[in-house]
């Protein structure tokens, strides 16, 4: 973690030296943090390693430690707000919340409403099962049937990936990765479409179930950070510190421990 220390100092340096000048009426949300020595970032807590419920009832994840740098170079106090991946955007947009932190895809519906920064992680969709002749297919077409139930995140553009692109199977949603798995563990769907790295976590908890994936990438998304709009001040400031925690190694550092990493899996209940 020595790198991610020498990060946040750099990161603070920028900030500190034009925190003043972000903190105009323009920059309304900015202007909050500021006032209120404060930000306020919302996850889901439920989408692992992105951001999920150790043991302990702490939030960990990737995106967790993304939020804390983010706090810490702003010199700021930071306030994690848990809300099902659903009522996320709709909390950025009433003001309940800065940012939205939650491996949330950068779209071009999402963009119509909010700003995003980033992208500081490239994911993409897969499918998890129980059955072996759908764990052979290869790619999305293949899933696109009459007679296949998938299951995917309430308000994920997994969700509206299985209504949009696979429009011939029946799209089903959950509100979190927990209740999809069940799902498919009892048959009320055959599959279940989410990012892969999520998938690959839930294969490693999930061993005695008989789940699997084909593993195939079946698209490419970028995850960034979702921001109000109408606040480019603020937009800038993230998208530089994204930029100086990837300049010096810190991203590609957290990438490695939990996206290659298991250490972490025994913090789980």
């Amino acid at each position: 973690m020595k790198r991610l220390g020498t990060v946040l100092g750099l990161c603070l340096a920028v900030v500190v030296g034009g925190i003043t000048f972000a903190a105009e009426p323009s920059s309304p949300t900015l202007a909050r943090i500021v006032e209120n020595q404060e930000v306020r970032i919302g996850m889901s807590g439920n989408q692992p390693p992105f951001t999920m419920k150790a043991r302990s009832g702490k939030l960990i994840g990737f995106d967790v430690d993304v939020a804390n740098a983010l706090a810490a170079a702003m010199g700021v106090k930071l306030k994690l707000v848990q809300k099902s991946f659903a009522e996320l955007l709709p909390a950025l947009e009433r003001g309940d919340v800065d940012l939205v932190v939650s491996g949330m895809t950068m779209t071009p519906e999402r963009s119509l409403k909010f700003n995003f920064a980033g992208p500081y992680y490239v994911s993409g969709k897969s499918v998890l099962t129980n059955s072996n002749d759908l764990a052979g297919y290869g790619d999305a077409a293949a899933f696109n049937k009459e007679g296949l139930t998938l299951v995917a995140l309430e308000g994920s553009t997994s969700q509206a990936f299985v209504r949009n692109i696979l429009s011939k199977a029946t799209s089903v949603s959950a509100p979190d990765y927990d209740a999809a798995v069940k799902m498919v563990s009892e048959g009320k769907a055959q599959a279940m479409v989410a990012d892969l790295p999520a998938i690959v976590v839930i294969l490693a908890r999930s061993s005695d179930k008989g789940l699997t994936t084909p593993g195939a990438l079946l698209t490419m998304e970028p995850i960034g950070i979702a921001l109000p709009a109408g606040d480019p001040q603020l937009e800038t400031l993230i998208d530089g510190l994204l930029s100086a925690m990837e300049s010096t190694g810190m991203i590609d550092e957290r990438v490695k421990f939990w996206f290659q990493g298991v250490s972490w899996l025994s913090d789980l209940p």
